[in-house]
């Protein structure tokens, strides 16, 4: 229930429903959203906001829904239903079309089931009934017209009718080009008067040519004639004409008798068609305001995040502004939040807002907030906004916020929300906030929800002292003097009247003599509410950047701790290793002791035998023993520098010198010859150039000037797929022919669909080992790295 009605209007409800109906393609879905209503039943709400939300889906993220015609079908159904009756060409072409969208509807739907099931049940049991299209197919065309051969009596009618004009044509060209020969005609070609074709003659031959005058210019000089055989002609043509249209009504009738049976059937269609326009109507307004389906509960409560008016943001986005986002919560602890700030600072948009979403929800309507949103049922929604008040008389203006009031105590209870703005005004302060005051405990008592905008101070003390009623203020900057639209919970705000007066310019002096005329402990209340908002807003700033550094420290934390489980995860697995490897030196040591004992005792001791046996003892000894050796110098951070492309290395277990050719993270590609190799860092040792022989510099020159010049890393960014990947396959080539190990492709983010497009055709290569993405500090998923056999 809203009281009172015009509650709707002010709150900006009818003009939410006139922008709705804007989107709706037929008169029956305006219908149906002006028929839009404030509900308070849990199941319907729920209902109606699923199936918004489930058509916005649709519009945003999947293909496109056939609706491409809706009319009327059941006017139409209704004049079927009359014996006798029969429907015009044009209605059963509208029939035909509006068919043909319910039947590509309920056919998208059914390639989807289970997808929309709020959807799907507008249609649930609604049959295909395609028999009805034939019908109407096999008499009227694509064009909307009734097809020539429809019925053998039409055709052969037809057929006579373009027989006879072509005849009458013939003829009246025939002697029209006699005339003009003779000079009788006038200036001009045939033309048409009554519907007939005449001859333009001049007024003095005009007894020339035997046949019916129709016209005559406006001088008298020109006759328009019509000659005798074309007379006759086209009275036959006009017969013919009528017994068309006898035919034509005939089959239409018939037409008419066959559908009659399906007259229910089309009820239901129409239906269908309703809804969905109506639907679909929703879902585009949902998507103009970014409006999201919010939690339903079926309790009296709510909880608004980051809210917006969704008139305002209409209006913003015309001037390409953004709307502050609202923030609020109202339940069992805060039922009543009573709103203070300066003027023009957004209280009363703010409680708007509240009211407007609430109604809106109530409604089946999706709202321009969060989608984390909670928002309850209220069986009643009573207003009573300031907007009426006139300059006639106070008296009068104060008179009807009373009696709303009466109501509000009388019929109001825990499920109710109510809107208040500018609570008490409209009579002597003194008096009406004592009253708001008694009005606003009675409320509460009742457990009443809602929100009130107030610049009484015996209000926001009574909010401060009182269980249920919350204090919140709208942030006003006091440095620049302009309002920030933030509501901030849990204590009053200034009016900042005088701040605000000398901002517009209103003498000092004046403004010192108002000050001397206010009590002392007021003064001092709104000095000390103003000190407080400005010292919240410090603290604010303060919490939002050590909230921002801590961020940063827990990730550095959480990547510390990573990397601490790789390191130990790879210390467990080389000691697994290296006693597995122990285990099996051991175990071949005592095979070899023990064959070397054998030999021993089975050649008796023999002199040269047992010699042979010990210097093969020794030898395996030698292998499985680790010799002392300085130190080797580090692999990737030599006195050197560090190892680039261009340095010449040595493996650390042989003698073989290569040149280094890529580093790619903890492996080195290295051209040896003819021959390219990939190694880890540590498998490597940098050398200076004057280590390495000449010959050895020789060979390398020739092998590695092409490589020296090839980059194994290529950038695709901005370019379309088939280039990209043009590029990429010339790369590719180059690089499996020089040996390259790897090769870095930079494609960019954005939605991925380059990079799986890039992925998905180097996969098709057998030399392709695997790909993996970046380092996420160095581009992360925007950069692929192709690792090669």
């Amino acid at each position: 229930m809203i009281y009172p009605e015009n509650s709707i209007d002010k709150l900006g409800f009818t003009e939410v429903k006139q922008l709705i109906k804007a989107h709706c393609l037929s008169v029956m879905g305006q219908q149906m959203v002006d028929r839009i209503q404030v509900m308070n039943n849990f199941d319907q709400i729920r209902k109606f906001l699923n199936q918004a939300n489930e058509f916005k889906n649709i519009l945003l993220n999947d293909q496109v829904l056939p609706i491409n015609h809706f009319y009327d079908i059941k006017t139409l159904a209704n004049k079927v239903r009359v014996e006798g009756s029969f429907l015009t060409e044009e209605e059963f072409f509208q029939t035909q079309l509006s068919l043909t969208t319910v039947f590509a509807v309920i056919g998208y739907f059914n390639e989807r089931e289970g997808l929309y099931p709020n959807l799907e049940a507008l249609f649930e049991h609604l049959p295909i009934e395609k028999s009805i299209l034939k019908k109407i197919d096999q008499v009227i065309d694509q064009k909307g017209k009734i097809r020539p051969n429809a019925s053998r009596d039409l055709l052969e009618i037809t057929s006579g009718i373009a027989k006879a004009e072509q005849e009458a044509r013939k003829k009246i060209d025939m002697i029209f080009k006699s005339a003009t020969s003779n000079g009788w005609t006038a200036d001009g070609s045939l033309t048409i008067r009554d519907g007939r074709l005449c001859i333009p003659m001049l007024a003095e031959n005009k007894r020339k040519v035997k046949g019916f005058i129709h016209d005559e210019s406006a001088s008298g000089q020109t006759v328009y004639l019509e000659p005798e055989e074309v007379f006759t002609l086209n009275n036959r043509i006009r017969d013919l004409e009528f017994e068309r249209r006898r035919e034509i009504v005939k089959i239409l009738t018939a037409l008419t008798d066959e559908l009659r049976p399906y007259v229910p059937l089309l009820l239901s269609y129409h239906s269908l068609l309703t809804k969905l326009d109506f639907v679909r109507a929703k879902a585009l307004f949902a998507i103009d305001i970014e409006a999201e389906m919010p939690v339903l509960t079926n309790e009296g409560s709510m909880r608004l995040i980051n809210a917006r008016h969704p008139l305002l943001l209409l209006s913003f986005k015309k001037e390409q502004k953004t709307v502050v986002p609202l923030n609020v919560q109202i339940d069992d602890g805060t039922r009543i939040v009573v709103v203070s700030g300066p003027n023009a600072g957004g209280k009363s948009v703010c409680m708007k807002t509240v009211g407007l979403l609430q109604m809106m929800v109530q409604a089946g309507l999706l709202i321009p907030a969060d989608e984390s949103s909670t928002v309850g049922v209220f069986k009643q929604i009573f207003a009573d906004i300031g907007d009426d008040q006139s300059i006639e008389s106070d008296l009068s203006t104060y008179s009807a916020h009373l009696s709303k009031m009466k109501y509000f105590v009388e019929q109001a209870n825990g499920k109710t929300l109510i809107m208040i703005d500018e609570f008490g005004t409209g009579t002597d302060p003194q008096f009406g906030g004592p009253i708001a005051e008694a009005v606003l405990e009675a409320l509460n008592h009742k457990k009443v929800r809602g929100m009130v905008t107030t610049h009484y101070s015996n209000l926001k003390i009574f909010a401060s002292n009182t269980d249920g009623i919350e204090n919140a203020s709208m942030l006003f900057d006091n440095v620049q003097m302009k309002p920030l639209y933030i509501l901030e919970v849990g204590k009053p705000g200034s009016s900042y009247a005088f701040e605000i007066a000398q901002k517009i310019g209103l003498p000092q002096n004046v403004l010192n003599l108002a000050k001397n005329k206010i009590g002392y402990t007021q003064k001092k209340v709104d000095t000390l509410l103003v000190d407080l908002e400005r010292e919240k807003k410090e603290i604010f700033e303060t919490k939002t950047k050590l909230d921002k550094q801590q961020r940063k420290v827990n990730e550095l934390l959480a990547e510390n701790q990573k990397l601490q489980e790789f390191l130990d995860e790879n210390r467990r697995t080389l000691i697994s290793e290296a006693k597995q490897e122990a285990k099996s030196i051991i175990q071949n040591a005592n095979k070899l002791v023990e064959n070397t004992i054998a030999g021993i005792k089975s050649s008796q001791a023999e002199k040269e035998t047992t010699r042979k046996l010990r210097e093969n003892l020794n030898r395996e000894l030698e292998k499985n023993t680790v010799k002392a050796s300085s130190p080797k110098p580090k692999t990737t951070d030599t006195e050197d520098g560090e190892l680039k492309a261009g340095d010449w290395v040595k493996l650390t277990d042989s003698d073989t010198t290569g040149q280094v050719i890529e580093i790619a993270k903890d492996n080195v590609i290295i051209a040896i010859g003819d021959l390219r190799t990939v190694a880890k860092r540590k498998r490597v040792q940098k050398v200076s150039r004057k280590e390495v022989p000449k010959e050895i510099r020789r060979s390398f020159s020739s092998s590695t000037n092409d490589v020296a010049s090839f980059s194994p890393e290529i950038d695709v960014r901005g370019m379309r797929g088939e280039d990209a990947l043009n590029a990429i396959e010339r790369l590719f080539d180059r690089a499996v022919m020089m040996g390259f190990g790897t090769i870095k492709i930079i494609h960019g983010k954005g939605d991925g669909i380059l990079r799986k497009l890039i992925r998905d055709y180097l996969r098709k290569y057998d030399q392709v080992n695997r790909m993996e993405d970046e380092h996420p500090d160095r581009g992360g998923d925007g950069i692929t790295y192709v690792y090669l056999k």
